[in-house]
């Protein structure tokens, strides 16, 4: 089946560096997962490719959308979900957009504010060394005897409905018992502005990427409770979002960004060169934010509360190995299962072909099948197995691809979505 839907993008190979630079707009959100993009400019990668990346800062993701949709950007940092919701006319102003190119995996934390974590120690009796099971189990210990003492619901934000951070802050949450539609209340606040609201008391808790986590933390504001790897280390977490338009008007242009982006994420993933990213992601221009702190986040080194208590994780954020950049149909699909299950759309099986237009294997295999990295042959697996490494064929050879198990322990086939949605004892009714 054609993954293209009305759209008809065949990438030129690449053939040479051109005579001049092309202009490519790009907005991003000040996240340490735009790594790969800034990579791309400052160390060079693009303008082998005959490319200029013009990087252009935004606040929120409905901006990134529109200005997208409005022409103002040609691709754009997005959220995993947002081509899923875009194909599938969901949101306001559903501007339908693919992604051939994902910009990595990780990053993602859930944090609480000190005040309701100290709450939940003292219910549970933590002693702060809980995995991000047994803090959920705790807050929902809190969250009944709040309802018990007719307390206001506990408000909790993430950046965005059709966002990774709302799917996995529900998928803790549904696993620790708690109803995100009815025992809280699920809000929008932009990734910038996240830590302020705690400091504010507007919020209770978010889930973003890295690394206001960490500021709200050090900030002495907030307390991380879980992180993407507790929750599902594989999860899709930002792409390359293309506009079909400019994409059909400049495929070789399109092609040798997905060169590039190949390039600096490999380039990326390298240790050696964490000092360097985490300077340029501190700048001003990028995430404004301290570099040290950066490259802690950089090795997976998180200080999780204001105590000083840390907390290692490998591979925290990862940029480019394990096939972390391929757009894999099956993540699209599960995707769509989390909007399903939590009412955002009704399931079709009529819908899939739109679902999967919006993750583009044939594109990133056309142009990197004839290059050093290891690309698919496949283009789905079945998500979430946590009893074995998963082999995959490739371009090269066979890829062992970690086992990654979802905090719940069920694996996700994406060819029977239905059965997979009503396994959940929480969901949508």
């Amino acid at each position: 089946m054609s993954q293209s839907g009305s759209l008809n993008v065949t990438p030129a190979r690449k053939t040479g560096r051109p005579s001049l630079e092309r202009l490519v707009r790009i907005g991003f959100i000040p996240l340490l997962d735009m790594a790969v993009l800034v990579a791309a400019e400052e160390q060079g990668f693009a303008r082998r490719e005959g490319i200029h990346l013009q990087l252009v800062k935004d606040v929120s993701w409905s901006n990134i959308r529109d200005r997208l949709a409005f022409r103002q950007f040609d691709v754009a940092h997005m959220l995993s979900p947002m081509p899923v919701a875009s194909q599938l006319g969901l949101g306001s102003n559903p501007y339908r957009c693919f992604t051939p190119f994902a910009l990595g995996r990780g990053g993602n934390s859930i944090t609480l504010s000190l005040e309701l974590y100290r709450e939940m120690r003292i219910t549970a009796d933590l002693d702060g060394s809980e995995d991000a099971l047994a803090n959920a189990l705790a807050l929902k210990a809190v969250i009944e005897r709040r309802r018990r003492e007719g307390k206001k619901p506990l408000v909790f934000a993430m950046t965005y409905p059709f966002s990774s951070h709302n799917y996995e802050f529900r998928f803790w949450l549904a696993a620790g018992g708690i109803d995100p539609d009815s025992d809280v209340i699920m809000t929008v606040v932009p990734p910038p502005l996240t830590v302020d609201a705690m400091a504010a008391r507007a919020i209770d808790g978010f889930c973003v990427n890295a690394p206001w986590n960490m500021i709200a933390v050090e900030k002495g504001v907030g307390r991380i409770v879980a992180t993407k790897a507790d929750i599902w280390p594989s999860a899709p977490e930002k792409v390359l979002g293309v506009s079909p338009d400019w994409a059909e008007k400049n495929p070789e242009t399109l092609s040798r960004l997905i060169v590039a982006l190949d390039a600096a994420a490999r380039w990326c993933d390298d240790p050696d060169n964490h000092g360097s990213l985490a300077e340029m992601l501190g700048a001003p221009t990028c995430v404004d934010a301290s570099p040290d702190m950066i490259l802690r986040l950089l090795k997976g080194e998180l200080t999780v509360d204001p105590s000083g208590r840390t907390r290692s994780i490998e591979n925290y954020l990862m940029f480019h190995g394990q096939a972390a950049n391929f757009p894999w149909i099956s993540q699209a699909r599960w995707i769509y299962s989390q909007m399903v299950r939590w009412g955002q759309v009704a399931h079709n099986d009529a819908c899939l072909p739109q679902v999967e237009a919006a993750y583009r294997p044939d594109i990133y295999r056309d142009v990197l099948a004839t290059s050093a990295t290891a690309v698919p042959l496949i283009d789905s697996k079945v998500e979430g197995v946590g009893s074995g490494p998963t082999v995959v064929p490739t371009t090269h050879a066979d890829l062992v691809l970690d086992p990654h198990r979802f905090i719940d322990g069920r694996a996700f086939d994406a060819n029977d979505i239905p059965a997979y949605v009503n396994g959940f004892a929480i969901r949508a009714r």
